[in-house]
């Protein structure tokens, strides 16, 4: 860690630090996210330490809106505590398809990010239109995948469900859901500090304090700031990016009044000042236009990626502030029926800007800027658990207002790079305003029907109505030679203003749901279900290319699936074995799209869409204080029908079928992660233990196009960690850690560039550090 780094971390205020939680991998604390969860207690560790229990323990879940063992739901689901986040340092959602089966994470930057699961849901950079895969936070749902681009921070437990969701969720959802749960206020006081250094100049700190602030009223606040220089160099200048800083704080107040009322108010603010997004040359295409064009104008670049360097003149930066507040209260009846209310207020603004990836003055800036807010309304109703049936009922509002503004501003070598007569762009800029607004309402509800002690059968329905309005305007280009002619019609055609008119669009959409769950002996389950999701379509808010306006209205994406799978506890509770098999197909996929005549990315419905394949996951415990966790997937998805799929740069033609074709974005055949997580005794008091993580990820395409230039090679990561803790008295844990320990060079993205090229986003290289930890 450099010094500059660790004086940040010195001149840190108190309330800039913020803090992480140890615990075993055999005990998980309850998710306290839904009205259930009031009266739920966590599971806590034995006197001699959890560490050292000999069996896998119960993990709890309110996905079903009511607490229960995760082995009891009829769902593909995978459960993380905090001591998996931490044990394998993975503090950053864009981290956690090395932990998480059938999952994938694009990340450029916050604006250009998409959760995929099982293969759907890589649409990143829509500001138009919701993701495919639902994330929450605390019971709310974020409308912007980037959204959750902040260092994780007092998390509890994370929970991801595959298939569509939408009967018991605020928001409807196609191909699954995130549920991120953080730690509640406590009324036996908490208080700890956390630091970290290590390679690249990274360090972070964390500090929480927890406590009763009155006999039925608790708080807590905690609080980050993490800082690195980057690991890419830029040759142009020396400097180093792909770093920068973040810093958030979260605060909160609970009220608890017996089992008749409670309530949980939070506010959150994180911001990001870094040059995250820059991007590597991975490949000319078939022409190597590219590397011609670069020469003529004179620029150097860097076209081995495997040197995890650029050489850019004005480089790239983002900035980002987000934040809000939610308030959830419960309030149980005499019967035991729970009606809750969740509210919450979300804000998320986003400011690029970008290289042309060349270190001469062609393009000086490029990009969009965003301005989100929403609002949330939901209202559940829980009848009383325990009866031959049980439901949950609810409504549900979300509101969105949405600003962005695509800009480029030109430098005096755009028209030579780009062929184009003299004057055309050369020194002229361009801005492109959008507004969006929208307006969803839901109404929900699930039973289930214990038909026998065995037999639970389930049905759910959803019946969503949204309404969107939105306009695009590009002015009028501004700067550059007064020219005509040729020049002038090229301008126009890039540059030239534009006004979308009033853009509207409604849309009714129904989910449901019908499983059953058997239970074939006391800790095994046997279930089936069978879902509907359907997500309304989006308009694209910028300027269109050759498609005109009919191609900003984005349909909606529609998903049938089938789930059959098990659930199983064995050899006294030392193994957890789960599986199931899936089938989903998907009507009106939306993906994101280039467009190589505008240079522009766009959403469009990427025909119909077929995924099937096989999920594994297990945890045992062979021996005392030994957890070993492994989940693997085979993921076949295919285009059932995709017509007119822009072509690779290999292939002649605008459009081309991509029909039957195994070809979709970031979607591998074949994931697999194995951990191990091993502690004993090693000194009165003292603790030693080990983590170990390593996860596969096999080759697939990396843009809509299915260019063979543009293919992901199949890689794997290993992450360490070795440490000690104390168990009793004064409480200290000390950590040294290693990320992609066998320094592998791997790509997590590709991208569309010009002259049929393409651009890489590269994976972390190897990272060690070291973390302390102390309770006080």
């Amino acid at each position: 860690m450099n010094v500059t780094a660790l004086a940040v971390l010195a001149a840190l205020p108190p309330f800039a630090l913020g803090a992480g939680n140890v615990v075993s991998a055999a005990v998980a604390a309850v998710p306290l996210t839904a009205a259930a969860a009031a009266d739920s207690t966590p599971i806590e560790p034995a006197a001699d330490g959890a560490e050292v229990v000999g069996a896998v323990q119960t993990v709890l879940v309110t996905t079903r809106r009511r607490v229960e063992s995760s082995q009891n739901v009829p769902t593909p689901m995978t459960v993380l505590g905090d001591d998996a986040l931490d044990g394998n340092r993975l503090y950053r959602v864009q981290d956690l398809q090395q932990l998480l089966p059938s999952t994938t994470i694009n990340y450029v930057h916050a604006r250009q990010m998409s959760f995929a699961v099982r293969g759907l849901g890589n649409n990143p950079a829509s500001d138009g239109l919701e993701g495919s895969v639902g994330i929450y936070l605390d019971n709310v749902y974020l409308a912007r995948p980037g959204m959750a681009a902040f260092d994780a921070l007092d998390v509890q437990q994370l929970e991801l469900l595959r298939g569509p969701q939408g009967t018991l969720f605020g928001k409807n959802t196609t191909a699954g859901v995130l549920n991120i749960a953080t730690r509640k206020p406590t009324f036996t006081p908490e208080r700890s500090v956390e630091l970290s250094a290590g390679r690249f100049g990274y360090g972070q700190g964390k500090l929480v304090l927890s406590g009763p602030l009155g006999e039925t009223v608790a708080g807590r606040l905690s609080a980050y700031k993490t800082v690195d220089d980057g690991y890419i160099v830029n040759r142009h200048n020396g400097d180093h990016v792909q770093g920068g800083q973040r810093q958030g704080a979260r605060g909160q107040v609970s009220v608890e009044q017996g089992k008749e009322f409670s309530l949980r108010v939070i506010a959150d603010y994180n911001e990001e000042h870094s040059n995250n997004g820059t991007l590597v040359f991975y490949s000319a295409g078939p022409s190597g236009r590219a590397l011609t064009q670069a020469r003529l104008v004179g620029a150097t670049p860097v076209v081995d990626p495997n040197e995890r360097a650029v050489s850019l003149d004005s480089g790239s930066s983002v900035s980002v502030h987000q934040g809000g507040a939610s308030a959830e209260a419960n309030w149980t009846f005499a019967n035991d029926a729970r009606l809750t209310s969740v509210t919450a207020w979300r804000f998320w603004n986003f400011t690029p800007r970008n290289d042309d990836g060349l270190d001469v003055p062609i393009m000086l800036n490029v990009g969009a800027s965003a301005k989100h807010k929403q609002f949330t309304q939901e209202l559940r109703w829980a009848t009383p658990s325990g009866k031959p049936v049980e439901s949950v009922f609810g409504a549900y509002y979300y509101y969105q207002e949405l600003d962005n503004n695509s800009f480029a501003v030109n430098g005096p070598l755009a028209d030579l790079y780009n062929g184009n007569a003299p004057g055309a762009w050369n020194n002229v800029g361009s801005t492109a305003p959008g507004r969006l607004r929208v307006n969803s309402y839901a109404l929900f509800g699930q039973s289930t029907w214990h038909a026998t002690e065995r037999l639970d059968l389930t049905a759910g329905v959803r019946a969503s109505y949204e309404d969107k309005w939105a306009r695009v305007v590009r002015n009028a280009p501004t700067g550059g030679a007064t020219v005509t002619g040729a020049a002038l019609a090229a301008r126009n055609g890039r540059y030239g203003a534009f006004d979308s008119g009033n853009l509207s669009l409604t849309q009714s959409s129904p989910t449901a749901l019908l499983s059953a769950g058997y239970k074939a002996a006391p800790e095994v389950l046997l279930y089936t279900s069978i879902s509907h999701g359907e997500k309304s379509g989006g308009i694209n808010l910028a300027v269109p290319g050759t498609g005109g306006v009919a191609s900003m209205l984005v349909g909606a994406e529609r998903s049938n699936a089938l789930e059959l799978g098990v659930k199983s506890t064995l050899l006294d509770n030392r193994l957890q074995l789960n599986g199931n098999v899936f089938a989903t197909v998907v009507h009106g996929y939306q993906s994101n799209a280039y467009d190589p005549i505008a240079r522009s990315s766009y959403l469009t419905n990427a025909g119909d869409v077929r995924t099937r394949g096989v999920e594994i996951e297990a945890i045992a415990t062979p021996v005392r204080g030994l957890t070993l966790r492994a989940n693997g997937a085979f993921n076949h998805a295919s285009y059932l029908k995709y017509t007119n799929a822009p072509c690779a740069p290999e292939r002649p033609g605008t459009f081309c079928d991509l029909s039957g074709r195994d070809a979709l974005v970031n979607a591998p055949r074949w994931t697999g992660n194995v951990g191990l997580q091993y502690a004993k005794g090693v000194g009165d008091g003292i603790n030693g233990y080990v983590n170990a993580n390593y996860a596969y990820r096999a080759s697939t395409y990396g843009t809509l196009d299915a260019s063979e230039y543009a293919r992901i090679p199949a890689y794997s990561v290993s992450n360490f960690s070795v440490g000690l803790r104390t168990t009793n008295g004064t409480a200290w844990d000390v950590s040294l850690w290693v990320k992609n320990a066998f320094d592998k060079q791997y790509y997590t993205s590709l991208w569309n560039s010009g002259f049929g090229s393409y651009n890489a986003v590269i994976g972390t290289p190897r990272t060690v550090g070291v973390t302390g930890r102390y309770e006080f």
